[in-house]
């Protein structure tokens, strides 16, 4: 697959929340730089990332626009979720909606996706969630 086409497949994946078909997309040894957070590596570390978003956020992304070149690419997008369940060192939930712009960076290398660095603004989602 090329870089554009893994982008598609795991932005497919992720908006049918079918994280199995997001973990076959990743190298084993995937790098995912967290959005204000640690620098996490391996499938087992991206795997309880997932099921830990899955258990406090329900989320999908709009208005996406891919750009890609060579093994470089950037998802652009706007995503809407609802809170689910409060999350460590954030405000409680109890189902609040958020909609906040976001992009998520990627490196493939032999038609795998081995580095994900994700970036939103985490004060403006804290403002809509409060």
């Amino acid at each position: 697959m090329t870089t554009q086409q893994l982008i598609e497949a795991y932005l497919d994946a992720f908006n049918r929340h079918d994280a199995e078909a997001m973990f076959a997309l990743l190298s084993p040894e995937i790098v995912h730089d967290i959005n204000e957070g640690l620098s996490e590596t391996g499938i087992a570390a991206f795997r309880a990332f997932k099921a830990h978003m899955d258990t406090c956020y329900r989320e999908q992304l709009r208005e996406t626009v891919i750009m890609a070149n060579g093994d470089r690419g950037c998802l652009d997008f706007i995503c809407d979720g609802t809170y689910l369940q409060a999350d460590a060192g954030l405000p409680p939930a109890h189902g609040q909606t958020y909609s906040i712009a976001g992009c998520a960076i990627f490196h493939c290398a032999a038609g795998k996706i081995v580095r994900i660095v994700s970036y939103y603004n985490l004060r403006e989602w804290i403002r809509q969630v409060s």
